[in-house]
């Protein structure tokens, strides 16, 4: 999100959101030296998910509606889709409070995390940021959605 062109998307803040928390989900050498080692300034695998869904209401209604304003096409859309299904359907089976390693150890995680990784990588690249880079903390994404 260095690199993002933040003001080119109407609800680019949601974009961001959306963004880091499919980066955090689609990284699992993040998940295992962050989320399980419990490094502070990322927050869980429920936050993660909390910032996937919370503004956008995408556990309600599909990426689609959000065409032109927080994704650039449907074929974003449609990935981010995919993505937030495989997620909510392991969340809603641990449980939201569930520790992060029952997350990890879902049968279907590795789909989820599959999932994630491809609607982020065509956001990520479509922004113009590098896909590679590591997740970043919650205070930078706080700070790149204040300035930006």
């Amino acid at each position: 999100m260095g690199g993002m062109p933040h003001n080119d998307m109407p609800w680019w803040r949601w974009r961001s959101n959306v963004r880091s928390a499919l980066h955090m989900i689609s990284d699992p050498v993040f998940q295992r030296d962050v989320w399980q080692a419990g490094v502070p300034g990322y927050g869980d695998v429920t936050d993660a998910v909390y910032r996937l869904v919370e503004d956008t209401w995408l556990d309600n209604w599909s990426a689609e509606k959000y065409v032109g304003t927080i994704f650039r096409d449907a074929q974003e859309a449609a990935l981010v889709d995919v993505a937030v299904l495989r997620v909510l359907k392991i969340l809603h089976q641990v449980g939201a409070d569930a520790p992060v390693q029952a997350y990890l150890d879902h049968p279907a995680w590795p789909e989820a995390v599959n999932a994630a990784r491809e609607a982020h990588v065509r956001l990520a690249t479509a922004d113009q940021d590098d896909v590679d880079a590591p997740p970043r903390s919650l205070e930078v994404l706080a700070i790149l959605n204040r300035t930006a």
